[in-house]
């Protein structure tokens, strides 16, 4: 069963790199990084706040989009075309199936995350030029366009050589160069002098990226489990009404939780994002413990196995012959 369980996340990891809309909406994200430092420069005193604010925006509606397109290609689509039953005609159970199926979208998911995490974490570097007299931080620029030029370089390289997909190994090369682009950061300063202690990298922006992952993860298993029952419109519909509502909770259903008993199962059914969203911690300076980051990963791994469970439960009786 754990074999079986693998190559269906393997082969869903692989075909969700494979679609054209995956690498779309990576590439769209990485846009809005490279523009967020001269978006944020027009506001009075907040520049960087407002910067880091967009940033962790941008990652969380990236994988949100991702989570629902991919998990719809890899369940509705599937079903849709009739392709399913050759898999469910092997032995395999169609829990197996839903396993496998959230693991391979989840992979991709995270994926795309750390790439747009590193651009995010770039650009936060990078900063706002809130004065004339502020310059350019040329490491994180040159960085940045070697990474991107290389990645297609070698990508069109292996592409016309050995017919590899082009998204797909975009997307791989891009998140291989992007880790040796923030290694070398990591220890540059804006000068490019050897200064590892005043690299401008803060360990706020990858807790921030962390919990949003968590929200993303949350996010793929109600793509998944809409996707075992719904079309790809109701399922991109019933995701963002998810998304949208989560984080809402506490106002909608928190303040009534204690003397209504709707508020109280709402606040059970529909997941707090906003245990994730650490905007208040942006503008008031507080930081993240790491305490609070294991908090909400178990927050994430029970909320997201109650998802799948019930995901399995709905599939179980999906007639898909």
């Amino acid at each position: 069963m754990f074999y079986k369980l693998l190559i269906i996340a393997r082969n869903t990891f692989i075909e969700t790199l494979r679609q054209p809309v995956y690498a779309v909406i990576i590439a769209l994200a990485l846009f809005l990084f490279f523009m967020s430092p001269s978006v944020t420069m027009y506001t009075m005193d907040e520049d960087i706040k407002l910067l880091r604010e967009i940033g962790l925006s941008t990652l969380v509606l990236a994988g949100l989009f991702i989570a629902i397109f991919s998990a719809t290609g890899a369940v509705t689509e599937e079903i849709e075309t009739k392709t399913i039953t050759t898999v469910l005609s092997k032995p395999i159970g169609r829990p197996t199936f839903i396993l496998g199926k959230f693991l391979g979208v989840t992979a991709a998911v995270v994926l795309a995350h750390y790439i747009c995490t590193i651009a995010m974490i770039m650009a936060i570097r990078h900063g706002v030029l809130e004065a004339a007299t502020d310059t350019h931080d040329w490491p994180v620029i040159a960085t940045a366009a070697g990474i991107v030029f290389a990645a297609l370089l070698l990508t069109a390289f292996l592409n016309y050589t050995y017919d590899w997909n082009f998204c797909a190994t975009t997307v791989v090369l891009m998140a291989v160069f992007a880790t040796f682009g923030m290694a070398f950061l990591s220890v540059i300063d804006k000068e490019w002098q050897f200064n590892p202690e005043n690299n401008n990298l803060h360990a706020f922006d990858i807790y921030g990226s962390v919990l949003l992952l968590f929200a993303v993860i949350v996010l793929v298993a109600l793509a998944i489990m809409f996707s075992t029952r719904l079309n790809v419109i109701l399922t991109l519909g019933c995701c963002v009404g998810a998304f949208l509502l989560g984080l809402i909770s506490d106002y909608v259903f928190g303040r009534f939780a204690e003397s209504r008993l709707w508020a109280k199962i709402g606040q059970i059914l529909v997941p707090n994002l906003q245990v994730f969203w650490i905007s208040d911690a942006i503008y008031e300076g507080s930081s993240i413990e790491p305490r609070y980051l294991a908090i909400s990963a178990v927050y994430t791994v029970l909320y997201t196995a109650g998802i799948l469970l019930l995901a399995i439960g709905l599939f179980q009786r999906r007639e898909v012959g």
